[in-house]
This record gives C-alpha cells, sequence and structure tokens, in this order.
C-alpha cells in the first residue's frame, strides 16, 4: 500500500520550507509536500543533477542539437488553452491509463496556478509557426531548479523532447549559478523512469543522504521491506527552517 508524509505549504515561510524540505527528498504538488514513505519498501529515489559533474553523452548531444530550433520562454504559473490542449495530446499518447487522465481544464489550471512559492511555466515554442510544443512547470529553489511537471508534443519523438527539456533544465540551472536540476522520484527497476539514471552526475536520496548515482543495480536493496525507518524515525529526522514545528502525516492510497 502506497504511503506518504505530507504538510502544507503555506504562510510567509513556505518558500523557505520548500526549500528545506526538497534537499530531503520532498517534493511539491500545488499547496502540498510530500515524500513516500511505504511501509513495505523503500524504493522512490528522489533524484537530482548535480549541474557541475553533468557532461552530456552522445544521444544527448544530439538531442541538444534535434531541440535548438525552440525558442524558450519562462512566464509567469497561469495556465493557458494552449498548454491545456498540449497537456491533453501528451497524456493521451503517453499516459492514457494513468492517474492524471482524468483531470479537466479547471484541474489542470490549479496544478500550474496554486503555488505559494516561486514558480515559473517554461514554454518551448517552434517559431516557424509559433506553436507551443512543450511545457514545464518548474519551482525556482534556494538550490536549483524542480522540474515538477513536463509534457510535450508526443508526435515529435524523433526530437527527443523529454531529454531536451532536462538538458535545457541544467542550462537555466548553470546561467542562474545554480547547481542542481531536481527531477522528481526514481525507482530502481523501473522502465518509465529509466531514462533519469542516463544523465551523469545524478545524484537520489537515500539513507538521508544525497548520494552520487554510480551504477543503478547498487540501490536494488532499498526495494527490502527491512530497508524503510519506522515513519515515526523519518519524521524526527526531518531538519526545518528556522526551527519551524512541523508535523508530517501519513496518507495511505
Amino acid at each position: 500500500m502506497e504511503r506518504k508524509l505530507f504538510t502544507a505549504l503555506q504562510g510567509e515561510g513556505a518558500q523557505r520550507l520548500n526549500d528545506g524540505l526538497s534537499k530531503q527528498g520532498f517534493r511539491r504538488s500545488q499547496n502540498v509536500l510530500y515524500r513516500p514513505s511505504c511501509a513495505d519498501c523503500a524504493a522512490c529515489l528522489s533524484a537530482r543533477i548535480n549541474v557541475a559533474n553533468f557532461t552530456p553523452s552522445k544521444s544527448q548531444k544530439r538531442a541538444l542539437k534535434r531541440g535548438a530550433y525552440l525558442e524558450r520562454r519562462a512566464t509567469s504559473p497561469w495556465a493557458t488553452e494552449e498548454q491545456y490542449d498540449l497537456f491533453r495530446r501528451y497524456l493521451g499518447d503517453r499516459h492514457a491509463a494513468g492517474g492524471m487522465a482524468d483531470m479537466d481544464a479547471f484541474e489542470f489550471a490549479a496544478m500550474i496556478e496554486e503555488t505559494p512559492i516561486r514558480t515559473r511555466v517554461v514554454e518551448y515554442t517552434d517559431p516557424a509557426n509559433d506553436q507551443l510544443t512543450a511545457t514545464c512547470l518548474t519551482d525556482i529553489l534556494d538550490d536549483g531548479v524542480s522540474m515538477v511537471y513536463s509534457f510535450f508534443e508526443p508526435g515529435n519523438m524523433r526530437f527527443s523532447l523529454g531529454t531536451y527539456i532536462i538538458l535545457d533544465h541544467i542550462d537555466i540551472a548553470r546561467e542562474a549559478g545554480l547547481p542542481y536540476v531536481y527531477l522528481g522520484y526514481w525507482v530502481p527497476g523501473s522502465e518509465k523512469m529509466g531514462y533519469k539514471a542516463s544523465f551523469s552526475g545524478l545524484e537520489v536520496y537515500a539513507g538521508g543522504a544525497w548520494q552520487t548515482m554510480d551504477d543503478p543495480e547498487t540501490f536494488d536493496t532499498n526495494l527490502h521491506p527491512l530497508s524503510n525507518d519506522p515513519i515515526a524515525e523519518q519524521v524526527a529526522e526531518i531538519s526545518l527552517p528556522d526551527s519551524q514545528p512541523l508535523r508530517p502525516h501519513p496518507i495511505n492510497d
């Protein structure tokens, strides 16, 4: 059974709380921060790219060249019909049976706009026809950028747009002098998330610390139920900014 630690993200301390807990494996979803805390395993590992240690592979260099025609534009977190239409095409092709498949326009707008922290919508357009080709909802942290959710034109497979968006966010972080790009969760052995392990400089949050990803196979032991600390110990080990009181609660899905 899936279980998570979560806490509300609100008030004047929202940005500091998001910055602090993102460093400890938490992710943002609208006004909530969460981290998987399943009783049976600890397979979901928060992943980030250390920008200084990243070197593109040959295939990633090709993706950069193929996507070089796109124009990047960072805007305030405001949902548009064009974004939603692209989002629906993406889900229909890539995640038709996923949990977001039934998301309507109002729920999409909430995903984009309900943010109490520094957030940008990074759009990629084709200058030949001014068509929106890819979008990423991106949080700005004190030590990096966090890719909350990205989607792109599913018909442009040969352009490797998903890879290109990550590579461009590495450039965004580098240009801003920020050391990390947060990618979300990576699960050992998951074919759907395997692409994250292809980026050099990858680090995962395991055992209460960030560890360099040298060999994905070395993290398979975290699938064992005894590798997960009791939830009370996990809560006790969370470090808070400015000693703010925090009482994360487990929820079951």
